[in-house]
């Protein structure tokens, strides 16, 4: 019994090392459903309820269906960082 939890773990560990893009570094996908508002080779714009979610599309965004305004659509996405600016921290008050 031990051997074989010891041979699952091995496996485990083997799996991570082949497949590094399987690790938690990786950020999470969102999904939206929502009609099309706006489209273009760049972009893709949804209404969900009052929320307006804007999106990049490029040559690699994957389509199924005819996509266009008025469309009903649910689009997966990532969320990538552009710039990051770091706030200098405030300094302590003095009493």
């Amino acid at each position: 019994m031990r051997s074989a939890r010891m041979g699952l773990a091995g496996l485990f560990l083997a799996g991570l090392l082949v497949c590094p893009g399987a690790s938690a570094q990786s950020p999470d996908k969102y999904q939206v459903t929502g009609e099309v508002v706006e489209v273009s080779d760049s972009m893709i714009v949804v209404m969900k309820g009052k929320e307006r979610f804007e999106m990049a599309r490029d040559a690699s965004t994957k389509v199924t269906g005819d996509l266009k305004v008025g469309a009903k659509i649910t689009a997966k996405y990532k969320i990538t960082a552009t710039t990051v600016e770091v706030k200098a921290a405030k300094a302590a008050k003095a009493n």
